[in-house]
């Protein structure tokens, strides 16, 4: 959705800035100031990366030594420590509880349906039923936010838009026990994705102190406010959420590079990678500690490693046009996913969830209901397969015993060498499912037309699944299917080729890294993630083939499952890259004919209220005048900052005028920390503030609060690098000015290498193109006019303001 700030723009601008969002154009009031009105519809919000280097800031910054430098950074070590072991601790909690809840249901199936088969299934039923309602109905009733993956919102996070709810303690709480319920009631999703949320809900809750709404906090552990910050805490969280899903650590770390971040530096890489492996070290230690059966059903089916070491040993060039057809077919597959979630997304939330809880909770128990009869229905009515004849080293039991996880299920078969090939895959936790079919030396043990039904059955719930009111991860479902079709060509490769090394648990590896490059775009950290959770790195050029080929495939449909989802939330993610119209416009352009409100540096506080009241811009230019009467920008002055000094009131002064230093005369300042916003909303309100007669009457001087060096940008820079400026310094606002009427000097590197000057001033190749002559003539026309060095009008703003 366009702003109308930018609504005389040509079209391809528009192409540019649709994610922006929405705010109405004004007229000028009595008091000279202009009055605008804007919408909020989804409650999307910017978020603040930039340092606001204000008066507040300097004064802290200048009472800080490096001691603090040296316990600041020990303090950010310390925290990915805690962030680890807390993300490790809920995987570990959410594992054993899922695998309990599917052990204790197979186990008591498997004996009710030996007496009778249509009590088994309405049992079956009612227990995936419970499980479901109770997921739903904790999203629905008491954390909202928890529905989904939540991977679109924290990347919108990542990319400095703030969805309110998404990292607060109740969807914290929320994610785990829905994924709990979600997953444990065999509804076709994964709980993979709702640990990247969890983590970064962790993370952020660490960052701020705990929650003090649920009087949880410690003053102790509030050490960062600033967005910034937050934004690096919140990072650390998703891979760490990704490290405990799939016991992948370094996957994890290249998952937050190449998905869900908008910034990264390499301090940054150092501890996100000890977050990860704190993450490995804490699964490593629980599933030590749980193979000695102090984890109830908890057994190999638990965290996600599927371990075929023990499969194919080479592959030879014929085998490469198959694998080529399964990276193929998983981008076909994976781009219609993602159109059909959409689809189906799109219909559900203008449609069906407007009606309300109770509709999303009827939805949820129905989509339960008709999973469970097809999983158990569905294997009633295929013929059971006799065991094949065991060789000595033969490890594999069949059939299975009942309740018991691995291959051969034995269901609804009349003799005891007899299994049932769509049961095992379909009557039995997704987990051990993929093991089933990832799993070597089992030739022939699913029939093509198993596989093939499975694929339509669970391909369809997926995406009718996908999108309900219940925490909701797409990676599990997506190996699910990517592995079934993969089987499937192994099978007609094997048939093909009639050579005996071939294993058809390869080609269900390959076929579950091309749907989830067609469905969800990534290629490095995917492939290295594939390669951790099979132990397996004989097969990384096969798994980078089809990841390259599933990826060109999808890309050629639409975009990836998580830039599509976040569209449809409405989150304004600003991508990697500019659109190619962006080129042939300039930064004048996109701002149209708007005009820009503006606050004098001394204002009245009636005049504040009047103004944040009036509209829902976030930050306002500050324009003051020379002693020569000419206007001059001297800063931005947040939103967020003006509550806080109205809430104050410790800067009110009597006086229109000026303070005569930036620091004032008074004692008592707001100190820095105080200008931040909580977590995950939006702070105090202009509603929330009590103002007197008399304080509407006082005046306030923005000086010392406001950011004095904001970004800027000619009028006439083109729409691209005004794009990437924008995105890669993470800015909120950023000035569009005309053009300078003379140049103050030119940085170049060597004005940056501060620390090598003095060394290397003698022998530096590299020549400064500052014009140093100058300098003396600078200095002396700035005293002349009275200290204000002269710059250029304000022309426009743009502004990524609250919708």
């Amino acid at each position: 959705m366009l702003s109308n700030l930018f609504e005389n723009g040509t079209e391809s601008a528009r192409v540019a800035w649709s994610r922006l969002p929405h705010s109405d154009e004004g007229e000028l009031d009595g008091a000279g100031l202009l009055s605008t009105a804007t919408s909020d519809r989804n409650g999307v919000e910017s978020l603040d990366y930039e340092v606001i280097e204000n008066y507040a800031y300097r004064e802290e910054q200048a009472q800080r030594g490096k001691l603090f430098v040296i316990y600041n950074a020990g303090v950010k070590w310390f925290f990915a420590l805690l962030i680890g072991i807390g993300t490790g601790l809920a995987a570990v909690f959410i594992n054993i509880s899922v695998e309990n809840f599917a052990g204790w249901k197979f186990a008591l199936i498997f004996n009710i349906i030996q007496k009778s088969y249509l009590a088994g299934c309405l049992i079956y039923i009612l227990i995936n039923l419970a499980l479901v309602f109770s997921s739903v109905y904790i999203i629905t009733q008491f954390a909202p936010a928890a529905a989904g993956s939540g991977i679109p919102e924290i990347k919108g996070y990542l990319n400095g838009v703030d969805v309110p709810g998404i990292l607060l303690f109740r969807t914290l709480i929320g994610k785990i026990f829905g994924s709990i319920g979600s997953v444990g009631g065999g509804l076709a999703l994964g709980k993979e994705g709702p640990l990247v949320h969890t983590g970064a809900c962790i993370a952020s809750l660490l960052g701020q102190g705990g929650s003090t709404k649920y009087h949880l906090s410690s003053r102790w552990l509030q050490g960062f406010k600033s967005d910034r910050d937050r934004r690096d805490l919140v990072t650390c969280g998703c891979a760490a959420g990704v490290a405990a899903a799939f016991r992948a650590p370094v996957g994890g770390v290249l998952f937050a590079l190449e998905e869900v971040t908008s910034w990264w530096r390499s301090q940054l890489m150092w501890r996100v990678f000890f977050t990860s492996a704190i993450v490995a070290v804490v699964v490593r230690v629980a599933m030590g500690w749980c193979k000695s059966g102090n984890c109830g059903h908890f057994g190999s089916g638990g965290f996600i490693i599927w371990d075929i070491s023990d499969g194919q040993e080479d592959y030879s060039f014929e085998e490469l046009l198959p694998m080529a057809l399964i990276g193929v077919i998983g981008g076909l597959l994976g781009a219609l996913f993602n159109q059909l979630t959409t689809y189906v997304t799109r219909w559900r939330r203008n449609y069906l969830h407007k009606k309300g809880n109770r509709v999303k909770i009827y939805e949820a128990c129905l989509i339960s209901v008709l999973t469970s009869v097809i999983s158990f229905g569905l294997p009633l009515l295929r013929n059971c397969t006799p065991c094949p004849d065991s060789d000595p080293g033969f490890e594999i039991e069949c059939p299975r015993a009942p309740g018991m996880d691995g291959n051969y299920v034995n269901f609804y078969c009349s003799k005891d060498k007899e299994y049932n090939d769509l049961a095992t895959i379909f009557f039995n936790t997704q987990d051990d499912a993929i093991r089933n079919l990832f799993s070597a030396k089992t030739i022939h043990e699913f029939s093509a037309r198993s596989l093939l039904t499975f694929l339509v059955m669970f391909y369809t719930l997926a995406v009718v699944t996908f999108g309900t009111a219940v925490p909701a991860g797409q990676f599990v479902p997506g190996i699910m299917i990517g592995s079934t079709y993969g089987r499937l060509v192994g099978i007609f490769t094997v048939n093909h080729y009639k050579k005996l090394n071939i294993e058809e648990g390869t080609y269900a590896l390959l076929g579950a890294a091309s749907f989830l490059g067609g469905s969800m775009r990534m290629t490095v950290s995917l492939c290295v993630i594939m390669v951790e959770i099979t132990n397996n790195l004989k097969f990384l050029p096969l798994i980078m083939l089809v990841l390259l080929i599933s990826k060109a495939v999808g890309d050629v449909f639409n975009e990836g499952l998580y830039d599509e989802q976040a569209r449809l939330k409405g989150i304004p993610l600003l991508e990697s890259r500019p659109k190619y119209e962006m080129r042939k416009r300039t930064a004048r352009e996109a701002c149209g004919n708007q005009k820009v409100l503006s606050l004098p540096r001394v204002v009245k506080v009636a005049d504040v209220v009047s103004i944040l009241r009036s509209n829902e811009h976030n930050g306002f230019p500050v324009i003051d005048h020379t002693r020569n009467g000419e206007r001059l920008v001297i800063g931005l002055m947040l939103r967020s900052h003006l509550l806080v000094l109205l809430d104050s009131k410790i800067d009110f002064q009597h006086s229109p005028l000026p303070c005569h230093s930036p620091g004032g005369s008074r004692a008592i300042r707001p100190n820095f920390s105080e200008f931040a916003k909580p977590v995950s909303s939006k702070g105090i309100s202009i509603d929330d503030i009590y103002l007197s007669s008399d304080d509407l009457e006082m005046y306030i001087d923005l000086a010392p609060f406001l950011n004095p060096s904001p970004y800027v940008v000619p009028e006439d820079m083109s729409l691209t690098k005004v794009y990437n400026l924008f995105r890669q310094l993470g800015l909120r606002h950023l000035f569009v000015v005309p053009r300078a009427s003379r140049v103050m000097g030119v940085i170049t590197r060597k004005d940056l290498l501060i620390e090598e000057e003095t060394e290397n001033s003698a022998t530096m190749e590299l020549q400064s193109t500052s014009v140093r002559g100058q300098r003396h003539e600078r200095r002396r026309s700035t005293a002349e006019n009275g200290g204000d060095l002269e710059r250029p009008l304000l022309n426009g703003l743009l502004v990524q303001h609250q919708r």
